[in-house]
């Protein structure tokens, strides 16, 4: 009798140790999935996702860091007649002070993308910052004509530097904006590389005209790269200070699920692996290569264009270039609202795709006809379609490769770039060498129809975009299930 009553005593222990721990699962689910502001007893809840003021400093600061890097990769191309009569070079050398910005990223953007995975945001910051100051220095002591190996050890630095720099504005874009504003918040991100090119277009032939006095023009020289330095560091100081890793809280559902995978589950090997055979993502590649290629070869050659056919105008060569880029910007902010309203990423790709084929066209026809005035109007319609497209392709790669890292898909997207940057500077500057002005630009043009074309078969898979929405379908008592019903991330995750 003892030994039964024992028994019944021991499975009633059982059963309510059971109970509690099923009252502390529901507990935790709740706590999981506090989108709502209390609890059923009237107990506030921890949200799982929040929006922090400080996310716009963060990417303001950015945007900084990335214009003063950018500056300098046209700051010797638009005024090459200047440099390569200043250090005694010819044209293609100076060429290379521009590609050379292309051809570090290649080689670089992988180990980069490594350490982006394994150590985050700030260490990123860091390292570009530093490496872009450290740059801007060695160019000071570079300002004597005997000393060009010294002026291209200081713009490989800062090649070096904008490797940190080109693929990040899609990581900060999700790790610390809301699903609603993560377009624009890519689209400020990329805003600053665009306007740090805009500068490098319009302050140099202005700083540095093009006198016959050596010393004179040693001195013009020297005062704009001690203005670049002064920037360099004070950027530096501030992303020591101020920049932060992520917030404390995720800004999306689908950033606490990609959170949420283990580090000792991620691999980047297979990371990329996986990438590689996403049919749509690679689609995307070749075509974001062809495109932002074209723009690199046309911003690296347009000194030599509007010279050869408008003599004498180094400043309005830099205006041009100012025009063409500030016109992307517009068409990057616009482009970037658009996506956030309308989720329409194939659509918009496309159709900014085609429109940057026909600017081009129309650029090509008019170069030629006399009128500078006409030069500044197709220009800037170019600019408005081919630079705006740059966070297009950074976005519809997040979308398409969700939960694969940002900056994985972004540093392949512009690693394509730049491969197509090199081939298409090389190959254009010879066909002007040996055809004219109208002939490389009609090469352009080919390679833009063909990317064209490639869009169209691009499949609009909007993982992300499905991830957030059966989060906030789910609602808070199965919020914590969203990402297994995802049948697209759990492959992934598992992967």
């Amino acid at each position: 009798m003892i030994e039964k009553q024992a028994h019944e005593d021991t499975k009633l222990n059982l059963d309510e140790t059971k109970e509690d721990h099923a009252r502390q699962e529901e507990t935790v689910d709740a706590s999981l999935c506090a989108d709502e502001p209390k609890l059923k007893d009237g107990h506030e809840a921890t949200p799982t996702t929040r929006l922090y003021r400080r996310r716009w400093m963060i990417v303001l600061l950015f945007s900084f860091y990335s214009l003063s890097n950018s500056f300098q990769w046209i700051q010797y191309g638009i005024i090459s007649n200047i440099f390569m009569k200043f250090y005694n070079v010819d044209a293609f050398t100076i060429d290379w002070m521009s590609m050379i910005y292309m051809l570090t990223y290649i080689p670089f953007i992988f180990p980069v993308t490594w350490l982006l995975d394994k150590r985050g945001l700030r260490v990123i910051a860091l390292v570009a910052t530093s490496l872009n100051c450290a740059g801007t220095w060695i160019k000071v002591a570079s300002v004597r004509p005997n000393l060009f190996a010294v002026t291209f050890l200081g713009q490989f630095c800062c090649s070096l530097a904008q490797v940190f720099i080109l693929g990040m504005p899609s990581r900060i874009a999700s790790v610390w904006f809301g699903s609603e504003e993560v377009s624009t918040a890519c689209s400020i991100g990329v805003f600053g590389n665009q306007l740090g090119i805009a500068i490098g277009f319009l302050m140099p032939p202005i700083l540095v005209p093009n006198v016959e006095d050596m010393d004179e023009l040693a001195h013009h020289i020297s005062v704009m790269f001690y203005i670049t330095a002064g920037v360099a560091t004070l950027l530096f100081i501030l992303v020591v200070f101020v920049f932060q890793e992520r917030p404390e809280l995720p800004p999306t559902q689908a950033q606490a699920t990609a959170r949420s995978i283990p580090p000792e589950q991620y691999s980047y090997t297979a990371s990329i692996l996986r990438l590689l055979r996403n049919r749509p993502f690679i689609f995307l590649i070749i075509t974001y290569g062809l495109n932002v290629g074209c723009f690199y070869a046309v911003g690296t050659l347009l000194n030599r264009m509007i010279i050869e056919h408008y003599p004498g105008e180094e400043v309005n060569a830099g205006r041009i270039g100012l025009t063409i880029v500030i016109a992307g910007m517009v068409g990057s902010l616009i482009c970037g609202i658009w996506l956030d309203k309308t989720k329409t990423y194939k659509q918009t790709t496309l159709a900014v795709y085609f429109m940057s084929l026909v600017g081009m066209i129309i650029y090509a026809a008019t170069l030629s006809l006399g009128h500078l005035w006409v030069v500044f109007i197709t220009a800037g319609t170019l600019g408005f379609f081919m630079t705006g497209y740059l966070p297009l392709g950074f976005e519809f790669a997040v979308e398409l490769t969700y939960p694969e890292s940002e900056g994985t898909s972004s540093g392949l997207l512009n690693c394509s770039a730049q491969v197509f940057g090199i081939i298409f500077t090389i190959c254009q500057g010879k066909i002007i060498d040996a055809f004219g002005t109208l002939a490389g630009n009609i090469f352009l043009c080919v390679f833009l129809l063909i990317g064209t074309i490639l869009t169209g078969f691009i499949k609009s898979d909007l993982r992300r975009q499905r991830a957030n929405i059966l989060a906030r379908a789910a609602g808070p008592t199965d919020c914590r299930d969203v990402s297994l019903t995802t049948p697209t991330i759990i492959r992934e995750a598992q992967l």
